[in-house]
Order: structure tokens, then sequence, then C-alpha cells
């Protein structure tokens, strides 16, 4: 399916180096404002009070934020669970206050909106819990990489292996970049975001590779620079049509899925904007530069052979 069709090659690996240069100053950037502002993490990995409220009717959770924003509390997490009666809040650590104290104030202050309301859990999640979560979610990003590896490697070639996992570290990084630079609030749904990011933007790239693949059987005479870029141009209708209907619904998330699903959607918004310039020009530029040709991907028969665009291919006397 394609909503239109190049007919000129648009050559884009002629400006790789252009925009490679300003992907390494962006990535240099990310890295900066990570080590230097650090990752504002959530509840989940910090440690604080967790509270699980019932409502006798379906809860109001901008209501509900608005009434716990009155108390001073900062970054606390408001969201359904189960049902639209039930209510789960998660508030980070005070200092001087205790976990029994914190959702003593919070519970006084709902019920002045609904006197209904009723507590049925609260715990504490202490630090150890949260560094638990994070060491796992790095060894989930590690075996992701490595699987993205392993599998560029067995289906194409280990120089295509290289260049996409440096294009989708690139993602990553650029993410986290922003997260640290704005001070965005970093929880276990934006770690989700950007797995799934990963995955999303290897796709892209393996699109790319297979006609490249495809590109070095059928155009013998192309120089390595022209099959890239001809397999580029030539999946530009499917890229619209498939980052589009995603960031679509993408979109959808980041205005009407409220605050539970602000981060979520925007940590995916960045990655796919920036999945599709690292699959074009970062991924197959490295390919390029690491001096991928036709023999890595074509094997040889043995035989000579036929021209695709030979009207006499095949023939026999």
């Amino acid at each position: 399916m394609e909503f239109f069709k190049i007919h000129r090659d648009i050559p884009f690996m002629r400006h790789a180096l252009v925009f490679n240069i300003v992907s390494f100053l962006t990535f240099v950037a990310a890295v900066f404002f990570l080590f230097s502002r650090g990752l504002h993490l959530s509840v989940e990995f910090t440690g604080g009070t967790l509270m699980e409220v019932s409502y006798s009717q379906p809860a109001d959770l901008n209501q509900v934020r608005t009434q716990i924003a009155g108390l001073g509390l900062n970054d606390v997490q408001v969201q359904n669970f189960g049902t639209s009666k039930d209510v789960l809040i998660r508030m980070p650590v005070q200092k001087g206050v205790t976990s029994a104290q914190q959702s003593d104030q919070v519970l006084a202050a709902l019920k002045t909106l609904d006197a209904s309301v009723q507590l049925q859990r609260t715990e504490f999640v202490g630090p150890q819990v949260g560094d638990e979560l994070a060491a796992d979610g790095l060894k989930a990003l590690a075996f992701v990489v490595v699987g993205i590896m392993l599998y560029l490697a067995i289906r194409f070639e280990w120089k295509f292996a290289v260049a996409a996992i440096f294009a989708n570290l690139h993602d990553v990084v650029i993410i986290l970049g922003f997260f640290a630079f704005f001070q965005w609030e970093f929880s276990l749904p934006v770690l989700a975001a950007v797995l799934a990011v990963l995955g999303y933007s290897v796709n892209e790239s393996v699109v790319i590779f297979d006609r490249i693949r495809e590109n070095f059987r059928r155009f013998r005479k192309m120089s390595t620079m022209q099959v890239i870029d001809n397999a580029i141009t030539s999946t530009i209708s499917r890229t619209i049509i498939t980052h589009g209907s995603t960031q679509i619904m993408v979109l959808s998330m980041l205005l009407f899925g409220g605050p539970t699903l602000h981060y979520f959607a925007l940590a995916l918004t960045i990655g796919i904007c920036f999945g599709i310039y690292s699959s074009v020009f970062v991924a197959a530029a490295i390919a390029m530069w690491l001096g991928i040709k036709r023999e890595d991907l074509v094997k040889s028969t043995g035989k000579k052979e036929e021209d695709p665009n030979d009207p006499n291919a095949g023939a026999t006397v």
C-alpha cells in the first residue's frame, strides 16, 4: 500500500555526515543533562507511601489530585485501581512526616470532599524496593539490546547489527536526556515506553535493511550509497503510513489520557520522531561507513547471475 511513489531517489546519504554530527551533538547534550541534572525518579524508584481508597461512586481523579496538591504534596500519582470507584495514590517521602501521618492527612482532605471515601490499605514502599526496580529495569534494557543485536546479526550481517544498536541507543539516550533536562517524572510507564521505542525503532531499521538487501540483488551496477538512497526512498510511503497512524494513537493518549498516561505518551512521541530519524540517517549511514557491500548480503552460487531487468533472462533456445 502506497499513498504516493517517488520516482527519483532522494540523496539521503549525501548529507549523512551533517545529520550525524547533529545527532552526535544532541547525544552529547543528552548525556550531559543526565549526569548534571539526573532523572526525576517517581515513587516506584525512590520509595514513598502507597494508599488505596474506595468511593461509593466513580471517583473524580482530577478533583482528588487538586485536593492532595492543596496539602503541599508534589509529584503525587493518582489513578484508578481495578474499578472507577477504587483509587490508588502514590506519594513521595516527606521529611519529618511518617507514612501513617501522611496517609491520615490525605484521607482527612479527601473526606472533606466525599465523606463516603474509605481507606482500604496503606503501606510504605522503601527505597530498597526502588533500587530493585531500577536494577530490573536496567537488566530488561540490556536483554533487549543483546536480543536485537543477535537478531540482526543472524538475519542480516554484523555491520547492520552494530549500526542498528548505535541508532537505537541514540534514541533511548535522547529520550532520557529530554526527561533529565525538563525534569519530567520518570516512572515505570515511562520505562516501558523506552523499551517499546527500542522495538519500534529496530522495526523501522529492519524494513530499510531488508530493502537494501533486495536492492543489492536487483541493482548490481549501483554503488552502495545509491542502493541505500533507493531503499530509503522506496520505503518512505510505508514509513508515513505506519508512523503516522501510530503517532495519531499516541497523540490521543497524550491529549486525552490524563496525567497517568501523559509522560508515557510523551516518551513514545519523542521516540517515534527520533526513531525515524535514526533509522534513516544514523543506522543506514553507519552501515555504509562500516563498509557494507553486496557480497556481505548476497551469497554467490558460483553461477553467473541473471539481470532481473533483462527481458531475455531465463530464456532457452
